[in-house]
């Protein structure tokens, strides 16, 4: 590392990783409803000390994002508002653009911008609104985080590609954050995290899913978390360390018998419980006990259980759902400061 490259004391360890932040929020939680739960949510997130606070983006029963981060901005004071994920095919970057810059000036410069390429092919169906291939979405994606991040930065864009094209058009208002707000993406194919890292200040590290829409199994498990980092970091080259790596957590069960609660949840996934999960491969108790999208144990054996998977990942951003913003709290104040 240069030592223009020297990473900042305020946001990374003395040895060189960056600090813990924490999230609450993100999908899972559609079934949540209502605008006012929303903001109670962000309410009790803030005051757990929680860094910022997701609201997805679909088009069934729950808030409009954009519209309830706008809300949130005056009911909150310190946590940072974000969207996990926008459906990129569902909103011009121009519109975007104003709208995300509107929400930080009025959050005072809290905002992190996330979006992504679109998933959920029945929504847009439903809505009349074309989905398209996968290959035709990531183009469309590549156009729309080109074009954001100069209308973010209230630059004049002149831009004539694929899906879009704008002309002479600057980006306002200015923003409140410098040189604009964080965009995030998430991904977990190697296309995806290849375009993440060619645009992104926050990548979500996300399992895979097949053609079915079915999580991968085999890519809850440590090893396979470690090989999608790598492909972010042979794809983002010098700029890796400008990156910042965030999971969410997709279970978290406080208990004593943490080696019990895996051999339990090894069984449940024999006996094809969840249904949503592709049985891609065989897994063991310690890969249970070692991924980094599951945590079983105490507060402090689930702090180490962090712990180890920023040792070994680098990933230090954690995330988890609305359903276990109380069961992780306490586990936060054991990591603030590492």
């Amino acid at each position: 590392m240069t030592s223009e490259q020297t990473p900042n004391p305020a946001t990374h360890t003395a040895e060189g990783l960056r600090k813990f932040r924490f999230g609450a929020g993100g999908e899972g939680n559609k079934e949540e409803g209502g605008a006012r739960k929303f903001v109670k949510l962000a309410q009790t997130a803030e005051e757990y000390g929680y860094d910022t606070f997701a609201i997805p983006d679909h088009l069934g029963n729950q808030v409009g994002p954009l519209a309830a981060l706008g809300a949130l901005s005056q009911a909150t004071s310190k946590i940072r508002l974000a969207t996990s994920v926008l459906a990129n095919g569902f909103r011009h970057p121009a519109i975007l653009a104003k709208e995300a810059t509107t929400i930080d000036v009025l959050s005072k410069g809290r905002l992190e911008l996330g979006i992504g390429a679109g998933w959920m092919k029945d929504e847009f169906d439903k809505a009349g609104i074309e989905f398209g291939t996968p290959a035709e979405r990531l183009r469309k994606l590549d156009e729309a985080l080109t074009i954001l991040d100069r209308l973010l930065r209230g630059e004049t864009v002149d831009f004539d590609g694929e899906f879009y094209t704008i002309r002479g058009l600057e980006g306002s208002p200015r923003p409140r954050q410098g040189p604009r707000p964080p965009i995030a993406v998430g991904g977990g194919g190697p296309k995806m995290l290849a375009l993440a890292a060619k645009h992104a200040d926050i990548i979500s590290v996300a399992t895979g899913s097949t053609p079915e829409g079915l999580l991968r199994l085999s890519d809850m498990t440590m090893a396979k978390t470690k090989e999608r980092v790598d492909r972010i970091r042979q794809a983002a080259g010098d700029r890796f360390d400008e990156i910042e790596l965030n999971w969410t957590i997709a279970t978290i069960v406080i208990t004593d018998d943490r080696v019990g609660t895996a051999e339990m949840a090894l069984k449940a996934l024999e006996q094809g419980y969840p249904p949503n999960i592709a049985r891609d491969v065989d897994l063991t108790v310690d890969d249970i006990l070692q991924s980094p999208y599951l945590a079983f144990g105490t507060f402090e054996e689930i702090a180490e259980q962090v712990r180890e998977v920023r040792r070994q990942t680098t990933m230090s951003y954690v995330g988890v759902f609305p359903t276990q913003l109380d069961a992780f709290a306490p586990v936060i104040p054991l990591l603030r400061e590492e």
